[in-house]
């Protein structure tokens, strides 16, 4: 189920030291960032336990809904990683997937939420199915844009 191709084109995250502006997700871009084993990205206010540790999209689905005016520069979206290259089809609850020397877990697709709505100005439903999903991190490493994606495998393959 190898990706040879897939890569990461985008990572952003949210500072420690970052409010929560209401107009807009409080995302700065990274080339490079530490994934940490069951938080998420080294440094970042979302991070913790738990299951929503990490916002992975498809470029893409982001260039699609691009042409349809949602707002997709990186971080708009409320995502942290961008991949292009990768089946979407292949992120499925249970898939593990390399990024770098990293794994991480896909725990569920990403539906939006009312914030998403209020940022974006259009309804989630219209995005449906196209952004992304919400991951764990299982063994963290260094990431960088540019980075290999691998999908592993599904849970109990």
């Amino acid at each position: 189920m190898s990706e040879p191709t897939a890569r990461v084109v985008s990572i952003v995250y949210r500072p420690q030291d970052s409010g929560r502006p209401q107009d807009r997700y409080a995302r700065v871009p990274a080339e490079r960032v530490q994934l940490v084993a069951n938080f998420g990205i080294e440094g970042d206010r979302k991070g913790g336990p738990g299951d929503r540790q990490l916002n992975v999209m498809h470029a893409e689905h982001l260039a699609e809904l691009g042409t349809e005016g949602f707002k997709v520069a990186p971080g708009e979206m409320g995502e942290q990683i961008i991949v292009a290259g990768l089946d979407p089809a292949a992120l499925v609850a249970g898939a593990r997937v390399r990024l770098a020397d990293a794994i991480i877990e896909v725990v569920e697709p990403r539906t939006g939420c009312a914030r998403f709505e209020m940022i974006q100005g259009k309804p989630r439903g219209n995005a449906a199915g196209r952004l992304g999903v919400i991951a764990r991190v299982l063994e963290g490493g260094p990431l960088a844009v540019g980075d290999a994606v691998e999908v592993l495998a599904e849970r109990g393959a």
